[in-house]
């Protein structure tokens, strides 16, 4: 059966330290695997706003052998000019690979029922795997391993990033916490899925509306962008009622004093991390960044091995 990467608990904890382990791996020897020799294409869709997504897959695609091509999504209009189902039985037969950005999270889902190749989320409005496989690659560099550490994010819980942290550090053993203000918690839902994982990895997840009681004692302290794309008619509202959450050097000292910083990008300076934090010695954004690719570059390898 065609294995896809769609959601954070996609991988078990087995196969997420796999692919970790394989990240690593890459990065020391980038030329090793050359899965994608052909050159095979991987289609890479994008809906939305992209920078370090195309750059660190194009990049990735071409160092494992392959072919990246670009789709721009605003000609494709998958789902308007033609459907999801026909769109994703004709890539099928046109590429090894299909990487999609795009927002409503059921289209990827669609995606991977009909087109006969893996499929990568890329980014949608639910979850962000590439991204969190990428910050816990930068973990283990940092850290040296993952279970047992205390992972705190701030900000708005219910966005893309917060749903991939608690399950994707859940599935790492690690101890995930998300402080968020009334109506900007993550579902239930997501919450009880991260649960019922940790309660298999020996983590645990959790809630706590104050961010100074959330960030106490941290290894990790993780925000994100709170005008996520889509939301940029809530944005005044959003700042005023975020502004607590913000992650400066006064909330960052309730942490361990060898925790890291880090933030996906793009950042918003002075809004949901202090102006100079983002370039101080406690984050690992740039990190973060490169290792997009190194991730990427794991499943890409991984999913081609199990087609």
């Amino acid at each position: 059966m065609t294995r896809h990467l769609l959601r954070d608990d996609d991988l078990t904890p087995a196969e997420q330290a796999e692919v970790l382990a394989l990240a690593a791996e890459l990065k020391a020897e980038p030329f090793t695997h050359k899965p994608l020799t052909g050159p095979r294409t991987v289609a890479m869709i994008f809906d939305k706003p992209t920078l370090r997504t195309q750059a660190s897959f194009s990049a990735g695609i071409a160092e494992l052998g392959g072919n990246p091509l670009i789709i721009n999504g605003d000609l494709a209009q998958i789902g308007v000019r033609e459907s999801v189902e026909d769109v994703a039985r004709v890539l099928g037969r046109q590429v090894s690979q299909i990487v999609w950005r795009t927002n409503d999270h059921h289209k990827l889902e669609t995606m991977a029922t009909w087109a006969d190749v893996p499929v990568i989320n890329a980014l949608s409005d639910d979850f962000h795997p590439c991204q969190l496989l990428a910050d816990l690659l930068t973990v283990i560099e940092r850290k040296g391993s993952l279970v047992g550490l205390r992972a705190t994010f701030v900000g708005d819980g219910a966005c893309n990033m917060g749903n991939s942290w608690l399950l994707a550090g859940a599935t790492a053993g690690m101890h995930v916490v998300v402080s968020s203000p009334e109506g900007y918690e993550p579902s239930a839902a997501m919450v009880g899925q991260a649960a019922k994982i940790a309660a298999e990895t020996g983590g645990s997840v959790g809630l706590e509306r104050d961010p100074v009681a959330a960030v106490a004692g941290a290894d990790i302290v993780i925000t994100d962008t709170w005008v996520s794309m889509g939301k940029e008619s809530e944005s005044t509202d959003r700042l005023a009622v975020l502004a607590p959450y913000s992650l400066t050097t006064e909330l960052m000292s309730g942490a361990k004093p060898d925790a890291i910083a880090m933030h996906c990008l793009p950042a918003y300076r002075g809004k949901e991390i202090e102006a100079g934090f983002i370039d101080g010695a406690d984050s690992v954004v740039w990190d973060e960044a490169e290792n997009r690719r190194h991730a990427q570059k794991a499943v890409m390898t991984w999913l081609e091995a199990r087609r």
